[in-house]
């Protein structure tokens, strides 16, 4: 879907995003029309290899461009889960953008039936009951490899126990392209 040129430039978007809040010299953000297009995205944060922040949008409501320049300046200074990104921080920083598919709602009879629709290392996955909510990118297969596993900390992360299940839970299902500074 997205070119690796396109890619870069999405990563420029979102470390020039951040680096403007701590007034740094930053590469001008690259001005293209595709990037004019809605869309949805994560930007995830890592340093030395370990989550720094990770915020993103599951549907495409805005510009391309404004979804990851805000969801960049979100990871960095406004994940609930880490304190704000340092000045210092900006260059041990990597970051990561990843584009969303829309979203696409699981059908299934029961927890087995959804645990064996899940496809690993592809799926990203949003988890609803009632006002909880949780998603885990694809990523998140790395660390948690089989579908209960996965899911059972998909639960948590929505504030529900591993083990909960009821039948008005709702899963949904999609996939991501991915760009990932190598620096």
């Amino acid at each position: 879907m997205f070119t690796e040129a396109q890619g870069r430039q999405l990563l420029i978007l979102a470390r020039t995003a951040i680096a403007r809040e701590f007034d740094e010299p930053a590469a001008p953000p690259p001005h293209a029309d595709w990037l004019d297009a809605h869309g949805a995205t994560f930007v995830t944060l890592t340093k030395e290899g370990r989550l720094r922040g990770c915020i993103g949008s599951l549907e495409a409501h805005r510009p391309l461009r404004e979804d990851v320049e805000e969801n960049a300046r979100a990871a960095a200074f406004r994940d609930p889960r880490f304190p704000p990104l340092l000045r210092g921080e900006l260059n041990e920083v990597k970051m990561e953008v990843s584009v969303l598919t829309p979203a696409t709602p699981m059908t299934f009879s029961d927890e087995a039936e959804a645990l064996r629709q899940l496809r690993p290392e592809v799926d990203g996955v949003i988890l609803e009951y009632g006002w909880h909510r949780s998603t885990f990118l694809p990523q998140v297969w790395e660390q948690l490899p089989e579908p209960h596993q996965f899911l059972s900390h998909l639960k948590q992360k929505a504030g529900l126990s591993g083990d909960f299940w009821s039948k008005d839970l709702r899963l949904s299902r999609y996939a991501v392209e991915k760009f990932k500074e190598e620096r």
